[in-house]
């Protein structure tokens, strides 16, 4: 699958209030992603406690996602958990099969923390042998342990001609730069998770975002992805706000992000498996309030 540029949310996993997937939930969250306006979902991710959830509810998740989805929102879906490759392989192809655009290997999964690249490549060859696909995808997820992979690495993937997807989590703009030359002219696209640096990334050859804060305001992500050539001056503008308002992310996530979606109207609990959502206490939720009060505000100002 050609892997569109834009946008593209952490999906967020709604629970009920017996920890079941609360799947009416997942819908209204769908619905909303959709109303936004972004490009794609990245389902069955960390920010859907993947490694809170069994293989069968990994699978069950990734299946609801993908058929409820509109068809002009692409979905890519991970649940790269397993220890062994040879149920990674079981697992990735099942999502394949429920008709996921792109399955997203977890880079921590492909060698053990101090282990070499070469180890990394071996795994991935690994995989590549044994699963029936063509489009595939890497998160830099940061549990259980965060392994950024080099440009040099990166090229390897993408001149395979099976990887399409990027999560970047370095947070760092000179090794963005230098992942960007990297894949430069080839399928594979480098969506930055970091608030701070998008504009720049954007500036250097990233594709879009996919990262928290599109749980909270992906419209407004949106906006700068689709304009920050055509209006430079007001795309600075735009990148102040959001690089400031992603530090919210540093609350209790994502029990915060349910409790704004509530705010937006949206039926979920703040139920987590990952958080106990007591954490979200009464000056907490004060503060997602206000942080909501100056969104509106911003936009209306932003969009008058």
């Amino acid at each position: 699958m050609e892997i569109k540029k834009g946008v593209w949310p952490v999906m967020i996993t709604p629970f009920k209030e017996d920890m079941s997937i609360d799947y009416d939930g997942v819908q209204k969250i769908i619905e909303w992603y959709d109303r936004m306006g972004v490009t794609g979902i990245f389902a069955v991710c960390q920010s859907s406690e993947m490694f809170e959830l069994d293989s069968s509810e990994r699978l069950e998740l990734a299946k609801f996602v993908i058929n409820n989805t509109p068809k002009h929102i692409q979905v890519v879906a991970s649940g790269h958990v397993a220890k062994d490759p040879k149920e990674q392989v079981r697992e990735a192809q099942a999502v394949i099969d429920a008709g996921a655009g792109a399955y997203v290997f977890i880079s921590n999964q492909f060698a053990k923390e101090g282990e070499s690249e070469d180890t990394a490549r071996r795994s991935v060859e690994y995989l590549l042998d044994n699963i029936e696909a063509d489009s595939f995808g890497v998160y830099e997820c940061p549990y259980p342990y965060k392994r950024v992979l080099s440009p040099e690495f990166l090229k390897w993937l993408a001149d395979t001609g099976k990887f399409s997807f990027l999560k970047d989590t370095c947070c760092e703009l000179t090794q963005l730069k230098a992942k960007c030359d990297a894949v430069k002219g080839t399928d594979l696209k480098i969506f930055n998770a970091n608030a701070a640096t998008l504009l720049q990334s954007l500036r250097m050859g990233c594709a879009g975002y996919s990262g928290v804060m599109a749980n909270f305001h992906p419209d407004l992500y949106v906006w700068l992805v689709d304009n920050f050539e055509k209006e430079p001056e007001r795309a600075e503008e735009m990148q102040n706000f959001i690089g400031a308002a992603s530090t919210i992310e540093c609350q209790v996530y994502p029990v915060n992000a349910k409790y704004h979606m509530q705010l937006e109207g949206l039926p979920v609990t703040t139920k987590s498996r990952k958080q106990d959502d007591a954490l979200l206490t009464s000056s907490r939720r004060l503060e997602i309030e206000q942080f909501r009060a100056v969104t509106e505000s911003f936009r209306k100002s932003f969009f008058k």
